[in-house]
């Protein structure tokens, strides 16, 4: 119990580092990239602060170099899964007891351990592990975990200082953000990071514990990261990560009466069973588990004749092919009038043609290998379909022989409801459609009406009409809806992340809005002189 009203530290945005050629971060990744490319590690569950090797092993390899074996990772059964339950519920009276400043302390903590000493080990394991060039590592594995664990301690002082504004004379009115009467499962995809870190401790910030489940291709830079936390102090079985394939982790925890909650990011199909058998075990559950999901996504740009197309070109350049197309947010499906379509064209396919593609620890190179064997396999029928059914003018290959390279592919159809316009591809492919200029309006519902998703959306254009009636138009088609920019990169405190429709339930990760869904609020009026007679005036 502290004897003060504390104050979280003003947060700001972790400066991205460069990795310009002589910089000092240049040489320490490349240094600890060779490092890590030289030992396998035995990654085990972590299961009330011990090291659980269970001895069911898969290997996690490199997807620039998928025979090479970066790790050995140990895979949960039955009863650790139910001992990584047990170990959540039994830390959490003491975790939930301690006050936000003793909670917050973990996790500034652990943001000043990754924004220095444990960098370079944490972005050189997204890297190998997930593909990852040096900068998309940067920003996403050191920079937005930094800013995930400032911001959103920043939020939850916000949130507990909101109380009623109004307590009459002779009575105290309060309000408490409890935790949630159980434990949170959380569930993380292997392209980000810190969207892996984010899910499991955002709710323990709030004073919840967790059952986490990283997924199998990002367990390195994942379990690096435990460890990191661990060296931060936070107290055993407050996150306990079981690796595992997705039913033998998910079937006993959506199964146990003390579930809480459900923060997931990844497919909206696994998103929609999950819910779909929380739904079904009702009756069950202690409480009403908070579900919370970011899905999928077929993120759109459109262009208006008014756009500047050498930006807009670029935008597609980075927003459609940066690590390899497999964020949520990336363009996939774009929009493009007849006047601005050659020059567009023409840019893109020459960027595409000037981009290096290769393993990313040579850090010349722009675009690397997908996931793994089954995106490989994915891509690798779309880029049948667009060699069958569109125009593809810039790469359309793929080549599984060292890694799995997909290559960077713009293709052009003939109508807006193809499948490449509709389906989420998860890849380097993007697909345009050109539409006469004069059909602005019917475009715009065809943008808001061609896919099921309702994530990211860029609009360019020039004209501020255009603009806004534009924005008005489309205002459910993208949780997050860029201007003149690329639909992908949002920042936490400047743009909290998330979809709605098809893509999740926009909670918006990096926000107060999420952390409020990992809270359970109490009232407490305390009356001092309560009435002594039963009769109201009104009585007589």
């Amino acid at each position: 119990m502290a004897f003060g009203t504390f104050r979280i530290p003003t947060p700001v945005n972790e400066p991205v580092l460069s990795y310009a050629p002589g910089s000092d971060e240049r040489g320490a990744i490349v240094a600890e990239l060779d490092r890590q490319a030289r030992e396998v590690v035995e990654i085990p569950c972590l299961i009330n602060g011990e090291q659980v090797f269970t001895g069911k092993v898969v290997e996690v390899t490199a997807p620039c170099e998928h025979r090479h074996v970066l790790a050995r990772l140990h895979l949960a059964g039955p009863k650790e899964v139910q001992r990584a339950i047990e170990a959540a519920e039994a830390a959490r009276p003491a975790w939930s007891s301690l006050d936000l400043a003793a909670r917050s302390a973990v996790f500034l903590k652990a943001a000043t351990l990754l924004s220095g000493p444990w960098r370079a080990r944490v972005n050189a394991a997204t890297m190998l592990g997930q593909s990852k060039t040096v900068h998309q590592a940067e920003i996403d594995a050191a920079a937005e975990l930094c800013d995930f664990w400032r911001f959103n301690s920043h939020f939850a002082e916000q949130i507990y200082a909101e109380q009623p504004p109004v307590s009459p004379a002779g009575v105290w009115n309060r309000l408490e953000h409890r935790p949630l009467d159980g434990f949170v499962f959380a569930v993380s995809p292997f392209n980000f990071t810190s969207i892996a870190l984010n899910l499991c401790t955002a709710p323990a910030l709030m004073g919840n514990t967790t059952v986490w489940k990283p997924a199998t291709t990002s367990a390195l830079s994942c379990w690096v990261l435990a460890q990191l936390l661990q060296d931060a102090g936070l107290p055993p079985g407050v996150l306990n990560m079981v690796n595992g394939h997705g039913a033998d982790v998910g079937e006993p925890v959506l199964a146990h009466p003390a579930l809480a909650g459900l923060h997931f990011t990844g497919s909206t199909g696994t998103f929609q069973a999950l819910w779909r058998t929380i739904g079904e075990n009702l009756k069950h559950y202690r409480t009403y588990p908070r579900i919370v999901g970011e899905t999928g996504g077929k993120d759109f740009i459109l262009a208006h004749p008014t756009a500047d197309p050498e930006a807009l070109a670029v935008a597609i350049l980075r927003g459609g092919y940066e690590f390899q197309g497999q964020k949520c947010s990336a363009a996939s499906r774009i929009y493009l009038p007849q006047s601005l379509w050659p020059e567009v064209r023409d840019r893109v396919v020459a960027g595409i043609a000037a981009f290096k593609q290769g393993d990313v620890r040579d850090l010349s190179n722009f675009v690397g290998a997908v996931i793994d064997e089954r995106a490989f396999n994915k891509h690798s029928a779309y880029l049948e379909l667009a060699r069958s059914s569109a125009e593809v003018l810039a790469g359309g290959e793929a080549d599984g022989s060292v890694g799995w390279f997909v290559e960077p592919t713009f293709a052009r159809v003939d109508d807006p409801k193809h499948r490449l316009m509709e389906e989420e591809i998860f890849g380097p492919i993007v697909t345009a459609w050109v539409y006469p200029d004069a059909s602005w309006d019917q475009v715009l519902s065809t943008v808001d009406s061609t896919s099921p998703y309702a994530l990211t959306g860029a609009l360019w254009a020039r004209d501020r009409a255009v603009i806004e009636h534009a924005a008005a138009r489309l205002r459910y088609a993208a949780g997050n809806f860029y201007i003149n920019d690329k639909p992908t990169g949002a920042v936490v405190g400047q743009q909290p992340f998330g979809g709605s429709r098809a893509s999740g339930t926009n909670d918006k990760a990096g926000s107060a809005q999420n952390l409020l869904r990992w809270v359970s609020a109490r009232t407490l009026k305390e009356t001092f002189d309560p009435p002594k007679d039963w009769r109201y005036p009104f009585l007589g």
